[in-house]
């Protein structure tokens, strides 16, 4: 029994006080070193992740954050001093930046910063509140414009880029796709046609930046997000660059867009109208009227002659009938409103009509709009 004790006793000191202190059951002690497992350095990058990253090196130094102030009126306070953000993207070497015209609405002063965290004091150079566009102007050296690219033929699911200032997080970049090609709505009731539907992340300060295609070149210009909860919710909606293409030279020289029109009446004919009327294509736009002196006057297009009525609301038939602008199908007034948004005053198209049953082409140089197109 005796030996009993000391046998326990022995195993106890070795067990619990051999440190200096006594120790719980189940302590892990500290060992001599801690040993992880590391990957493996020099991993390369694969051709998608390489893409990514040349894509942003590329057009990051291009893309500014804009700071907008304004004043408003309150009942209580009177003047009010508010301050706006957004996104734009260098254009030209001379300081030409392109942006929504949302971002600088109403602004007293509009501050641009650089990538390089610089400031500069710009200029509002020209403005267009109908296609939600405008360009400002800096004074700084060194600058790099970005690629414009083309805005035609966009497929749904060709992969695209967003970068911006989301949240004034400048230098943000995100992926998608192209989700859709539609008309859209803005907030303040203007219609962008054709814009760009991107799944790729958008939010509050993103507006007025770049969407760019795989080669980094500008496809559009990000404007606005559908969204119940004021941040990305997964849709959002780009201007497309070829709008912006079309009026930045009367922007930039002008200040404003000289809205290009054809200088016609038209109405809409489907299959069974053109039967009736004995047309010669069952669709297209017969033009009712031109605009004496306009683009389609002075051009030789013609209008009706002949009164007619459709339903109760009488019509002159008997004219041109418009069924494509530059090779391009025109069905409906959208489509020929499409076709002139892509177009500035000054520019010629190439008409093509049926007059009577002849098909011809027109060259008409388009005139400033009014009211018509």
């Amino acid at each position: 029994m005796f030996l009993a004790v000391i046998f326990a006793g022995a195993f106890f000191y070795f067990a619990t006080y051999r440190s200096g202190r006594m120790r719980p059951a189940g302590w892990f002690g500290h060992p001599g070193k801690v040993e992880i497992t590391e990957a493996a350095g020099g991993d390369t990058l694969d051709s998608e992740e390489q893409n990514n990253i040349t894509v942003y090196r590329k057009n990051t130094g291009s893309v500014v954050n804009i700071t907008s102030r304004a004043v408003t009126f309150d009942f209580f306070y009177g003047l009010v001093p508010q301050e706006g953000q957004g996104s734009g993207f260098i254009i030209d070497k001379e300081g030409h930046i392109l942006t929504n015209y949302h971002v600088i609405a109403e602004a007293r002063t509009v501050e641009v910063t650089l990538h390089n965290r610089k400031k500069y004091r710009a200029t509002v150079v020209g403005t267009d509140r109908s296609h939600d566009l405008a360009v400002i102007q800096i004074k700084a050296p060194d600058l790099f414009p970005m690629v414009l690219g083309d805005s035609r033929n966009l497929q749904v699911g060709q992969k695209v880029y967003a970068i911006g200032n989301p949240f004034g997080l400048s230098g943000t970049m995100t992926r998608g796709i192209v989700s859709s090609i539609r008309s859209v709505q803005e907030p303040d009731g203007m219609t962008i046609d054709e814009a760009i539907q991107t799944d790729a992340a958008i939010n509050p300060g993103n507006s007025g930046g770049p969407l760019l295609n795989w080669h980094g070149e500008v496809i559009g210009i990000n404007t606005m997000i559908a969204s119940s909860v004021g941040q990305s919710a997964g849709i959002g909606f780009a201007i497309p660059i070829n709008t912006a293409k079309a009026v930045l030279n009367d922007l930039v020289t002008l200040g404003r867009v000289r809205r290009p029109a054809l200088g016609v009446r038209t109405i809409p004919i489907s299959s069974e109208l053109a039967e009736q009327m004995g047309l010669a294509a069952n669709y297209g736009l017969l033009i009712v009227q031109v605009v004496p002196g306009g683009a389609a006057d002075r051009a030789g297009l013609r209008g009706g002659a002949e009164r007619a009525y459709l339903g109760n609301s009488p019509i002159m038939t008997g004219g041109d009938l418009i069924v494509a602008i530059d090779g391009e199908k025109i069905e409906t007034q959208q489509d020929l409103a499409q076709v002139m948004n892509s177009h500035r005053a000054g520019d010629t198209v190439r008409v093509t009509v049926y007059r009577g049953k002849t098909k011809t082409d027109v060259s008409v140089t388009l005139g400033e709009a009014r009211e018509q197109v």
